[in-house]
C-alpha cells in the first residue's frame, strides 16, 4: 500500500507541472505576438542597388601595345573612391578574361582600395595623406580626401598577389600602368596624378620593370587620339 505522504507528494508536483505548462505556454504567445507586432511596425526597406552609370576604360591590347576606349554601363556606388575601385576592377576584370588582348590574372579583386587626394602644387610638394615615398599614411578616418575642385592625386593599391602573378615585361607592365592611368583620367577628369601601393607599401616595380616608386601623370598616359577629343 502507497503511504499517504507519497500521494499527496505525487498530486502536489502534478500540479505544479500543470501550472509551469500553463505559465510556458502564455509566455510563448506572448512573446509570439511581441514578434508578429514588430514585424508590422518595422518598415521593410529595399536593399540599396548601385546606379547603373556610363564608364570609360582605356583598355590595353598586346598586339600592338596600344590603349583603346571602350565604353561601359555599370553599377556604380554614389562615393568617388568607390566607384574609381569598381571601374578599375572592371578593367581588370577584362584583363582576367579568357579572349582579353592583355592577358593579366587577378580581377577585380586585385585592387583593393583607391584615394583621391588633393595633387602635388607646382613646386612639387607631396599631396597631403602621402609620404615623399607613396605610401598613404594620413588620409582621413573617412577614407576619404576633404572635398576639393583641383587636381587630384589617384593612390590605387593593389594586391601582392597581383603583382606576383603580373607577367614581367617592360611593354606588357607599362601598358598595365598606363591603361589604369588613362582609365582614372577618363572617368575623374581632376586626376591628373596617379601613384601605386602594393599592400599598402611602395614596391619599387610592378612584376620587375614598370617603376611604381614615381607619379605618373595621367596626360601622359592618354592616347592622342582621345586626349585631343
Amino acid at each position: 500500500m502507497i503511504p499517504r505522504y507519497q500521494v499527496v507528494l505525487f498530486f502536489m508536483l502534478l500540479a505544479a507541472s500543470i501550472v509551469m505548462g500553463v505559465v510556458l505556454w502564455q509566455l510563448r504567445n506572448h512573446a509570439h505576438q511581441r514578434l508578429l507586432s514588430g514585424e508590422q511596425t518595422t518598415p521593410t526597406q529595399a536593399p540599396q542597388v548601385a546606379q547603373a552609370e556610363q564608364a570609360t576604360l582605356m583598355v590595353a591590347n598586346d598586339t600592338d601595345d596600344s590603349l583603346a576606349t571602350q565604353e561601359l554601363t555599370l553599377p556604380l556606388p554614389p562615393s568617388p573612391e568607390a566607384r574609381a575601385r569598381a571601374i578599375l576592377g572592371k578593367l581588370l576584370d577584362l584583363y582576367a578574361a579568357s579572349d582579353s588582348g592583355h592577358p593579366v590574372p587577378g580581377g577585380a579583386s586585385s585592387v583593393t582600395e583607391v584615394f583621391l587626394l588633393p595633387a602635388a602644387d607646382e613646386s612639387g610638394t607631396p599631396a597631403s595623406g602621402v609620404t615623399s615615398s607613396g605610401s598613404a599614411t594620413a588620409v582621413e578616418s573617412t577614407g576619404s580626401a576633404s572635398p576639393q575642385t583641383g587636381p587630384e592625386l589617384a593612390v590605387v593599391n593593389l594586391t601582392g598577389a597581383f603583382a606576383a602573378s603580373h607577367p614581367s615585361g617592360i611593354e606588357t607592365e607599362s601598358l598595365t600602368v598606363l591603361s589604369i592611368c588613362a582609365t582614372l583620367h577618363a572617368n575623374f577628369p581632376r586626376v591628373s596624378q596617379v601613384r601605386f601601393l602594393v599592400d599598402g607599401q611602395p614596391r619599387e616595380t610592378l612584376s620587375g620593370h614598370a617603376d611604381l616608386t614615381r607619379t605618373y601623370l595621367t596626360a601622359e598616359a592618354m592616347p592622342e587620339t582621345v586626349a585631343q577629343q
